[in-house]
């Protein structure tokens, strides 16, 4: 079974809700106001709880309180909410993931920290409206929970610890595809924009001069996240070129600085996210 197959068998498990289309359809409406939209999440209380937990939360550093909704959508603006709405019900689909409680907690703490480093390293680099990549971060790896769905062995098989066999060479190996490719195909069949499917599609490739901006940085982004997770002891060089880092206008200070404020803000993101992965620490 290729990745179209995986993400097509499960996509009546990992479903987006009702409240999700409605909400994408009026904000794809140039007619709809930010009432309409407001009106919409409101009906869904615990949605409209984490969009107001997130714009509350140090991740966005808003000076005022945002205690309403429609102020949420006012000052983060539609697209933002959209993302948070994204994020919201992305989570909520794979409550339904048949997995050891420890390994949920593991992945959404690995897909977290990527979305942290993302959002970090874009808005050093000035990237427009950076809070956006987040998302990327978030879902780059969910064709993983699509596998581990349908075949958790394949899943156990792919693992690596061992940094010349890295986990996406694994997987291209035993899978045919990897699992950034399999993420890719679950979100064209939720009918999520292109702008994100592109940069998580071609995750692994290592050819940036052939790619987009986001691209680049979620390629750059998902090692520093391997390597603090997964290789922790090897230098960031084994998976990252220094050329690469040098090309994107990153150094070695900067990853830092990235890597301290994932470890600052991991358990405020997980605890509205996936209260039950920040529990362990």
């Amino acid at each position: 079974m290729d990745a179209i197959g995986y993400a097509e068998q499960t996509s009546e498990i990992f479903i987006l809700s009702d409240s999700f289309l409605r909400i994408k359809e009026l904000i794809d409406d140039d007619s709809s106001t930010i009432d309409d939209i407001s009106d919409v999440i409101l009906v869904d209380p615990a949605l409209a709880g984490t969009i107001l937990k997130l714009a509350n939360s140090s991740f966005f550093n808003y000076p005022g309180k945002i205690d309403t909704v429609s102020k949420a959508v006012l000052v983060l603006g539609i697209t933002e909410i959209y993302n948070l709405v994204i994020a919201y019900f992305s989570t909520k689909a794979f409550k339904e993931c048949i997995a050891e409680q420890s390994y949920l907690e593991d992945f959404w703490e690995r897909s977290v920290d990527c979305a942290l480093l993302i959002k970090y390293l874009g808005c050093r680099l000035n990237f427009p409206n950076a809070e956006r990549l987040f998302i990327l971060g978030l879902l780059h790896n969910i064709g993983e929970l699509v596998v581990q769905q349908v075949s958790p062995d394949k899943v156990t098989l792919c693992l690596s610890d061992d940094i010349s066999y890295l986990p996406w060479v694994k997987q291209q190996d035993l899978l045919a595809f990897t699992y950034g490719e399999c993420s890719a195909e679950l979100l064209k069949l939720w009918q999520l924009p292109y702008s994100l499917i592109v940069p998580i599609l071609s995750q692994d490739k290592a050819d940036l001069n052939q790619r987009n901006k986001e691209s680049q940085l979620l390629y750059i982004a998902k090692r520093i996240m391997v390597q603090q997770r997964i290789f922790d002891k090897e230098e960031l060089k084994r998976l990252i070129d220094d050329e690469q880092l040098v090309e994107l206008g990153i150094d070695k200070d900067m990853v830092g600085e990235a890597t301290n404020y994932c470890d600052l803000e991991r358990l405020s993101v997980l605890s509205i996210l996936s209260p039950s992965a920040s529990m362990i620490f």
